[in-house]
C-alpha cells in the first residue's frame, strides 16, 4: 500500500506557526493517494499526558509520535500518520494528535480551533487527561463549551434549524476519554462500576441556575449534547517514574502489566469500534475528500470565518461532482471507443450502443456524485453526452461516406472511363449503359457495411455524372427524339425517387434521435430516482440515529430532574422530525 511507503511515521498537517494555522501541502497531498475510505483518530488533551504513547500503540508501533522527556511540548499543530487499517484492509486508518495548553504557544484561541477542526475531522474523538473526571478536568475541556462560536453545521440558518446539538450530532465523532495514572477504585455507593459509569456519573447535572452551577454544568451538557456516544478507559501508571523519561525504550516485560492490559483494551476498542469518517447524508470520506475538508476549514480560518460543515460539504461535491463528470465521459468515451466500429449499418446500431454506454456512464456518475443541488452536474453529463452522441453521428455519417464514395468509384469507375472512351457512343448505347449501370448498382447495394449514407452518396454520385449520362443519351443516334424525351424523363423520376427516400430515411433518423434522446432523458431520471431514493433513505437512518440518541439523553436528563434540559431537547427533537417531514412528505419518522 503506497501509504505504508509514504508514511513510515508521522509528519504534520496542520501547522501552528507565530499563533497561525496553515496547512502543510506536501503532507495533505499525501492524502490524495489514499482512495479507501479512513477511520480518523484523533487524541487531544493538555500537552505531556502521554498522547503519544496511545497513537503509536494504535499505530501498532512502539515509536513514531515523539513522547517527549521534559515538559516541554514535542507535537504543536496536528500531526497525521496513515497506517493500514490492522482489522480492515479496505479502510485506512489516519492518526493525529495535538497537545493543548502549551504555554509556548501564547495563544488559547488557536487551541480552540484545533479541538475544533479535531472535531471536524475526526470519526473518534479521544480526549486524554491525566487523573480523574473531577471539576479541574472539566475545566481544562472548556474548548467544548466553545464549538457553537467555532463552527457552524449550516451556512444560513433556516426557520426550523436547531442552535448546537440538534445539527451538529449528525457529523460529530464517537467521544472517548481515557484517564492516566488513574488511582481511584471505581466504586459508586459501595458497588464496583465501570469506567463507563464512571463518566456517566461524573457528567451528571447539578440543580440550580446561579452563575457557579451553569459554569459546573456548562461542560457536562455540552459533552451530553454533542456527543451522545460516549466511552471512557483507564489507565494505571505504566511504569515507576524514573523509567516514565524512557518508556518509549523500556521492554515490554518491564511496563506494568495491567497497564498492558489496559492498553491493548483500549486499541482492540478503537480498532474494532471506530467507524469511517463520514458526513452529514452518510457521505463516505477517503483520502482525497478528507484532503479537501482540511484545506477548506483551514483556510476558512485562516480568513477570519468559522469552518462550516454544510459549506465544506458543496466545496467537496463541487470538486468530487466535476470529477464525477469527467470519468462518467471517459468511461463512456471508453465502451464506445472499444466497441464502436465505424461505419454502423443503421443508425438503430449506432443508438443501441450508445444507450448501453451512456447508461453505465450515469452509473458512474450517480456512484461518485453527492450532493447534486438542482441536479446541475447531471445536467451538465447530459448535454456532454447529447454532445458525444452527436459528434458521433456526425463521425459515423462521414465514415460512411467515405467508404461509400471509395466503393462507387472503385465500382463505377471503370464504366464512366469507357463512356470517357466512347465505348457506348454508338447506336444502342445509353441502353447498354443504362443495362450496364443498374448491374453495377446491384453490386454496391450488395456490398456490406455501407452505413447509413449508403442512399445519400451513391445519388449524390450518380447527380454527379448526370452530364455524362445526358450527353451519351443525346448522341444515341438509334433512339428517335420522343425515346429520348421519355429517357430523360425517367431518368428525373429516378433522381426524385431518390431523393425522396433519403427524405424518408433523414426523417426516420430524425425520429430515432429524437426517441433516444426522450430514452436518455428517462434513463437519466430512473437512476436519479434510485439515487435519491437511497439517499433519502441514508438520511432517514441518520436522523432516526440522531432522535434516538436525543431520546435517551432526554430521558436521562428527565430521571435526574433536569426537565427544562430535557424540554429543550424534546423541542429540539420535534423541529428535526418537522424538517424532515418537510423535506419527505410522505415520510413519518417518529
Amino acid at each position: 500500500m503506497a501509504t505504508e511507503i509514504l508514511m513510515a511515521g508521522p509528519e504534520c498537517l496542520i501547522e501552528n506557526i507565530n499563533g497561525r494555522l496553515m496547512v502543510n501541502v506536501e503532507t495533505a497531498k499525501i492524502l490524495s493517494a489514499i482512495t479507501q475510505p479512513v477511520v480518523v483518530v484523533v487524541i487531544v488533551g493538555p500537552y505531556r499526558t502521554g498522547k503519544s504513547y496511545l497513537m503509536n500503540k494504535l499505530a501498532g508501533k512502539n515509536k513514531g509520535f515523539s513522547l517527549g522527556s521534559t515538559v516541554q511540548s514535542h507535537t504543536k499543530g496536528i500531526w497525521m500518520w496513515c497506517v493500514p487499517h490492522p482489522r480492515n484492509p479496505d479502510h485506512t486508518l489516519v492518526l493525529d494528535t495535538e497537545g493543548l495548553g502549551d504555554v509556548e504557544k501564547g495563544d488559547n484561541q488557536n487551541d480552540s480551533w484545533l479541538f475544533a477542526l479535531a472535531v471536524l475531522l475526526s470519526s473518534t474523538l479521544i480526549y486524554n487527561s491525566v487523573g480523574t473526571i473531577n471539576q479541574q478536568a472539566m475545566d481544562q475541556l472548556h474548548y467544548v463549551t466553545e464549538l457553537t462560536d467555532c463552527i457552524r453545521a449550516k451556512s444560513s440558518p433556516g426557520t426550523h434549524e436547531v442552535k448546537d446539538s440538534a445539527d451538529f450530532v449528525s457529523f460529530f465523532p464517537d467521544f472517548v476519554w481515557t484517564l492516566r495514572d488513574f488511582s481511584l477504585d471505581l466504586q459508586a455507593n459501595g458497588e464496583p462500576i465501570t469506567p463507563d459509569e464512571y463518566l456517566e456519573n461524573s457528567l451528571k447535572l447539578k440543580q440550580g441556575n446561579d452563575k457557579k452551577t451553569k459554569s459546573f454544568n456548562a461542560p457536562r451538557l455540552c459533552i451530553r449534547k454533542f456527543f451522545p456516544e460516549k466511552k471512557c478507559f483507564i489507565f494505571d501508571r505504566p511504569a515507576q517514574r524514573k523509567y516514565l523519561v524512557h518508556l518509549e525504550q523500556l521492554p515490554e516485560e518491564d511496563v506494568d502489566p495491567e497497564f498492558r492490559e489496559q492498553v491493548e483494551e483500549f486499541c482492540s476498542y478503537i480498532l474494532s469500534h471506530s467507524k469511517v469518517k463520514t458526513l452529514s447524508g452518510g457521505i463516505t470520506v477517503n483520502g482525497p475528500r478528507l484532503e479537501t475538508l482540511v484545506l477548506t476549514f483551514v483556510n476558512t480560518i485562516s480568513s477570519g470565518d468559522l469552518p462550516c460543515m454544510e459549506n465544506a460539504v458543496l466545496a467537496l461535491a463541487e470538486i468530487e461532482n466535476s470529477a464525477a463528470v469527467q470519468k462518467a465521459i471517459a468511461h463512456y468515451e471508453q465502451q464506445m471507443a472499444e466497441k464502436l466500429q465505424l461505419p454502423t449499418e443503421t443508425l438503430k446500431e449506432l443508438l443501441d450502443l450508445h444507450r448501453a454506454s451512456e447508461k453505465e456512464a450515469i452509473d458512474v456518475f450517480m456512484t461518485k456524485s453527492f450532493k447534486d443541488v438542482d441536479q446541475v452536474f447531471q445536467n451538465r453529463l447530459m448535454e456532454q453526452l447529447e454532445a458525444k452522441l452527436d459528434d458521433f453521428c456526425d463521425q459515423n455519417m462521414k465514415a460512411s461516406s467515405d467508404y461509400c464514395m471509395t466503393l462507387l468509384q472503385d465500382i463505377f469507375g471503370p464504366l464512366y472511363e469507357d463512356v470517357k472512351q466512347g465505348t457506348f457512343s454508338k447506336p444502342g448505347g445509353f441502353r447498354l449503359f443504362i443495362r450496364k449501370r443498374q448491374e453495377l448498382k446491384n453490386k454496391y447495394y450488395q456490398a456490406p457495411r455501407k452505413g447509413i449514407q449508403a442512399e445519400e452518396t451513391l445519388k449524390t454520385y450518380l447527380d454527379s455524372r448526370e452530364g455524362m449520362d445526358a450527353a451519351l443519351l443525346q448522341t444515341d443516334q438509334s433512339l428517335t427524339e420522343k425515346e429520348k424525351e421519355i429517357e430523360v424523363q425517367w431518368m428525373k423520376s429516378e433522381s426524385l425517387e431518390a431523393a425522396n427516400k433519403i427524405s424518408e430515411e433523414m426523417q426516420k433518423k430524425h425520429e430515432q434521435l429524437m426517441q433516444e434522446k426522450e430514452k436518455s432523458f428517462h434513463e437519466h431520471m430512473k437512476q436519479l430516482a434510485e439515487k435519491m431514493e437511497k439517499e433519502r433513505a441514508q438520511l432517514l437512518a441518520e436522523q432516526e440515529r440522531v432522535l434516538t440518541l436525543k431520546f435517551q439523553e432526554k430521558e436521562r436528563l428527565l430521571e435526574q430532574g433536569f426537565k427544562k434540559e430535557s424540554l429543550k431537547l424534546l423541542k429540539e427533537m420535534k423541529a428535526i422530525q418537522l424538517r424532515n417531514s418537510e423535506s419527505f412528505p410522505m415520510c413519518s419518522i417518529l
